[in-house]
């Protein structure tokens, strides 16, 4: 296993759109453990093969919501291939994100709080379900990197210019690294 370099913005293929995985194969296997090996080291909780390079419709998630006896998080590594969104809540959630390709900069999102997805496994096995909580929200955050959308196209013109020149300024000065 790998930790690949992270895509971050400006860099122009945030903005593509990702094509579907057709092949499902040990080359697939591979990306899937380096994306999470780069995901656990970034440290993050979601990651989408376009932002480590490879625009193909796959993402790993992983919230690391349970603890173990000695408080360290428990990993559970969910792997999407070709998700798809059927259905959405008519009910929205504000969540505070952020995103490894726009280091060290969040903002207050609002996203449908339940979804009903339908996606693929590592071997090409179909899968369908409803989605709720931080599970959904991240989820529909790594899709919207499959269709070139970034959060920050969720917020106001004025936030998101505020939040790009906050980030060129830590660049600047070395407070943000890439």
């Amino acid at each position: 296993m790998s930790i690949l370099p992270i895509v971050c913005i400006p860099d122009p293929i945030l903005r593509e759109i990702s094509t579907p995985v057709e092949t499902f194969d040990a080359e697939l296997k591979t990306l899937i453990a380096d994306m999470f090996e780069t995901m656990y080291a970034a440290p993050g909780i979601g990651l989408a093969a376009v932002q480590v390079g490879v625009p193909k419709r796959l993402l790993v998630i992983d919230l690391q919501e349970e603890e173990d006896a000695e408080g360290k998080p428990v990993k559970d590594p969910r792997v999407f291939i070709n998700p798809e969104i059927l259905e959405e809540s008519d009910s929205f959630v504000p969540y505070k994100e952020g995103c490894l390709s726009i280091p060290d900069q969040y903002a207050e999102v609002m996203r449908p709080d339940r979804i009903k997805a339908k996606w693929q496994d590592a071997d090409g096995e179909g899968h369908e379900g409803e989605i709720d909580g931080l599970l959904a929200v991240c989820l529909q955050h790594e899709i919207d990197h499959l269709n070139g959308v970034l959060f920050i196209d969720h917020i106001s013109r004025l936030k998101r210019e505020m939040l790009l020149k906050k980030l060129a300024k830590g660049r600047k000065d070395g407070s943000i690294t890439l």
